[in-house]
């Protein structure tokens, strides 16, 4: 049975963690054979949006401490060697340097490497009794897997620090008032409510949409000006699309516009 389950709808990739019995904790396998999908979906024009969710009732509850051994290994791939990222770092680059947007469906635990993924993610939709967590403290670990990088950024040094040092548990509620959640779905509305959200982003422009993520990563370690003179390269590109020709003629003939990427 593959420890990663891949299914494409109306654009929409879903790649599903399904190891339900450890709350889809990382293995080796697992975590390569989600690095290539997410490559592979980055470059199929046919992708709109990408979803990580996790099979069960837990999103992902982190390393596999009983892989810990086989995870830690000193024998790397040449390509390892070279960036020395090992899987968690070109887990976490797969998904900010994605050409599409990335949604972390979170259905249930998430802790750890887990919770690192998920804020590598461009979007974080939670179901209601979802729990999350840093969760590294709890191990005797430090953060890896982007954790020090983004949790900061999205709710500030101090409670950062806080929800890193202590561990503890962070309930929807709360993910979603500190912003680190989107939305929050009840349990029976999660699945219908994560199609919705991932279809609105399916329908806009792909190449207006890839070049806004692009900008906003590089956003984070850039000056004014920098950032400024990359805006105005990235309209530029998009003004000579099919993608922005076709949102003209629709506002013309007051029709919503199909954007097809062109």
């Amino acid at each position: 049975m593959s420890e990663l389950m891949i299914e494409t709808q109306n654009g929409i990739r879903t790649l599903r963690l399904n190891r339900p019995e450890r709350l889809n904790a990382f293995t080796s396998p697992l975590s390569s054979q989600l690095i290539d999908a997410l490559q592979q979906a980055s470059a199929d024009d046919e992708v709109r949006v990408v979803v990580i969710t996790g099979e069960g009732r837990g999103f992902c509850s982190g390393l596999d401490l009983t892989a810990v051994s086989e995870l830690t290994s000193r024998q790397k791939s040449r390509h390892e060697r070279l960036d020395d990222l090992e899987w968690v770092g070109r887990l976490t680059l797969s998904i900010v340097h994605n050409d599409k947007p990335v949604i972390a469906a979170i259905n249930g635990a998430a802790a750890g490497a887990g919770l690192a993924m998920a804020l590598a993610c461009d979007f974080r939709v939670l179901k209601a009794s979802a729990k999350i967590t840093t969760g590294y403290i709890r191990n005797g670990l430090s953060p890896d897997a982007g954790m020090t990088y983004f949790l900061p950024r999205l709710v500030g040094l101090a409670k950062a620090t806080e929800l890193i040092l202590t561990g503890r548990d962070i309930l929807a509620e709360e993910a979603e008032r500190l912003g680190l959640a989107n939305a929050v779905f009840e349990e029976e509305e999660f699945e219908e409510g994560v199609r919705r959200f991932a279809e609105t982003l399916a329908a806009g422009p792909p190449i207006a949409m890839t070049l806004s993520k692009r900008m906003l990563a590089e956003a984070q370690d850039a000056d004014l000006v920098t950032q400024l003179k990359r805006e105005l390269a990235s309209i530029h590109k998009c003004f000579a699309s099919g993608d922005t020709r076709e949102a003209v003629q629709a506002f013309l003939e007051k029709r919503r516009p199909v954007f097809r990427g062109e």
